[in-house]
C-alpha cells in the first residue's frame, strides 16, 4: 500500500466518522463541529488529489463561512433543541429512506466503469484564472442565487425564533 493510499483511507475514515457524528450528535453545536471536521477531511482529500484551489475553497467557504452562519443562527435562536427535534417519531422512515438512497448510490457506482484518467485535450489546462473567468462569466447568477437563498434561510430562522411568535 502506498503512502498516498494510506493517507486517503485515513482521511476518508475521519470524514465518514465526522459525518456520522454530525447526524448522531444530540447537541446541535456538537453536530456543527462534527460537520466542520468532516468538511476539513474533504479538503484533505482534495489536497491528496492535487486540487489545491478546491481545498482552499472548501476550507474558506464551507469550513469557515457556512459553519459560522450555522452557529450564528443557532446562537441567535437560543432555543433548546435537545429533546424537541431530535427525538422524532419519524426516524424509522428517515432511516429506511437513507439506507435505500445509499443502496441506489452503491448500485450506480458498481454498475459504471470509471476511467483512470481524463485525456488532457478534454480537460484542458486548469488554472485559477480559468476558474475565475468561468465563475464570473458563466456561474455568477447561480452563485448569487445560492447566497440569496442562504440569506433568506437566515432571516427565516430569525423570524421563527422571535419571542412573542404565536404558533
Amino acid at each position: 500500500m502506498s503512502v498516498q493510499l494510506g493517507m486517503f483511507i485515513g482521511i476518508s475514515v475521519i470524514a465518514v466518522a465526522a459525518g456520522a457524528g454530525t447526524v448522531l450528535a444530540r447537541n446541535v453545536v456538537y453536530a456543527s463541529l462534527s460537520l466542520l471536521l468532516s468538511l476539513m477531511a474533504v479538503a484533505g482529500i482534495y489536497i491528496l488529489l492535487f486540487v489545491p484551489f478546491l481545498a482552499i475553497v472548501q476550507v474558506l467557504i464551507y469550513g469557515g463561512a457556512i459553519i459560522v452562519v450555522v452557529l450564528f443562527a443557532l446562537m441567535l435562536t437560543r432555543r433548546d433543541l435537545s429533546n424537541e427535534s431530535l427525538n422524532n417519531r419519524q426516524w424509522p422512515v428517515a432511516a429506511v429512506t437513507a439506507i435505500s438512497g445509499m443502496g441506489v448510490l452503491i448500485a450506480v457506482i458498481l454498475a459504471n466503469t470509471w476511467p483512470n484518467s481524463v485525456p488532457e485535450d478534454e480537460l484542458g489546462p486548469l488554472s485559477v484564472t480559468k476558474i475565475g473567468t468561468e465563475l464570473f462569466t458563466r456561474w455568477a447568477v447561480p452563485f448569487e442565487l445560492a447566497s440569496l437563498l442562504l440569506l433568506v434561510a437566515l432571516i427565516g430562522a430569525i423570524v421563527l425564533a422571535r419571542p412573542g411568535r404565536r404558533e
